[in-house]
């Protein structure tokens, strides 16, 4: 047999993709196209805000970019993965989680941003394991929950006790960072999934009713790091101070609204070159896309995110096990929860939590831990066998 009869007996690349029953026809194109075209519009929007003073012009576009490539192959070794065998993983990944944050608070860990959160690799590269964090608690609440209990369609109890439990450790190592930000992601991630779970009224009326404690005591007893409270009181009056804790607020909104309808342009943007709104690259990133984009070009950014997510409660509602649905809402919810507050952040409607927007902001963990979220969505998707 020679080398052109297997050529023709064997299909060639392109074809096998083609094929209905095919992995790569099974993949949502929508939420791809939409994690894509926000990945595009973030370089755009980092190479803008830190082309006057990043080393060499083009340094942190570099490593941005790196960064989304590397991101971009994770979600496709994830999205291989069958997400059913992921459950019996999730402990390991879980446990792995803990000890990234645990090694965060020993002289490993360094503090940037007011927020004692990272470990430094050396070469300007940097590790937050918070943010894989959010990962393993979602795997975890999934497996903890997907199990009903006998004769009823409601988790266990002693299911539901042990995923509060990982819950308040995961959230209890962010808060001694502090890093009050993640721990709201985090608390969201675990609120959905007990509600995606079906447990009972009454217990998340009484969580509720713990959670609100909780704030007030973080607020009365003073737990809070001086920093945090600052951000809160320009939240409730960013007058009080323009030059100082109203600073950021104030700014942010003199950049938004100065872009108009149609923004001034890429690179062409006063606030962005003065560089008068703080770590516009990464939390105040929307604010590049409001100057220099204009309200259309926000509107777009805002269409691409709710994008993912009608396609990401799709990849839920069709989903044909308990513990892909959970997987795959607590994801849509995390990333709703955190783009709103990025965005409202923004226009002066929430308060400054130092939250990045999902697949726009530049960061190097946060990246990783969005498309890897967005491989395990995929993942759930290519093991439906078809659905519009």
């Amino acid at each position: 047999m020679n080398a052109r009869t297997v050529a023709i007996r064997r299909p060639s690349l392109l074809r096998r993709m083609a094929r209905e029953n095919s992995v790569v026809r099974r993949l949502d194109g929508p939420m791809l196209v939409a994690v894509l075209g926000l990945s595009v519009i973030g370089t755009l929007l980092v190479w803008s805000s830190t082309r006057t003073w990043a080393p060499g012009s083009t340094g942190l576009v570099k490593k941005h970019i790196l960064n989304e490539t590397i991101g971009l192959v994770l979600c496709g070794l994830v999205a291989m993965i069958d997400h059913r065998a992921m459950r019996a993983y999730a402990p390991l990944v879980f446990l792995l989680s803990l000890v990234g944050l645990g090694l965060v608070l020993t002289p490993l860990g360094a503090t940037i941003n007011g927020s004692h959160s990272w470990i430094l690799l050396g070469g300007g590269f940097a590790v937050q394991p918070s943010e894989f964090a959010k990962v393993g608690l979602l795997l975890i609440i999934a497996m903890l929950l997907a199990q009903p209990a006998e004769g009823s369609d409601r988790p266990r109890g002693l299911d539901v006790v042990l995923a509060l439990i990982a819950a308040g450790i995961t959230m209890g190592m962010v808060m001694l960072q502090p890093d009050l930000g993640t721990a709201m992601v985090l608390a969201v991630i675990t609120a959905s999934g007990l509600v995606i779970s079906g447990v009972r009224k009454r217990i998340i009326a009484l969580l509720m009713l713990a959670a609100g404690a909780a704030v007030f005591s973080v607020f009365y007893f003073q737990m809070l790091e001086p920093y945090q409270v600052a951000r809160f009181t320009a939240f409730v009056d960013p007058n009080v101070d323009p030059r100082g804790v109203g600073y950021n607020s104030t700014q942010s909104l003199i950049a938004i609204g100065s872009g108009q309808l149609l923004g001034k342009g890429l690179l062409g943007g006063g606030q962005t070159t003065g560089r008068f709104v703080p770590e516009q690259h990464t939390d105040f990133i929307f604010t590049v896309a409001g100057e220099e984009f204009g309200f259309l070009g926000s509107v777009t950014v805002v269409i691409l995110l709710g994008v993912v997510l009608l396609r990401g409660l799709k990849i839920a509602r069709h989903c044909e096990d308990r513990f892909g649905t959970l997987v795959a809402g607590t994801i849509v919810c995390w990333f709703a929860f955190q783009s709103f507050i990025n965005v409202g952040m923004t226009i002066g409607i929430m308060p400054i939590t130092g939250l990045p927007l999902p697949f726009v902001s530049y960061g190097g963990t946060a990246t990783f831990a969005n498309l890897i979220a967005i491989g395990l969505l995929q993942a759930i998707k290519i093991r439906r066998q078809s659905f519009d």
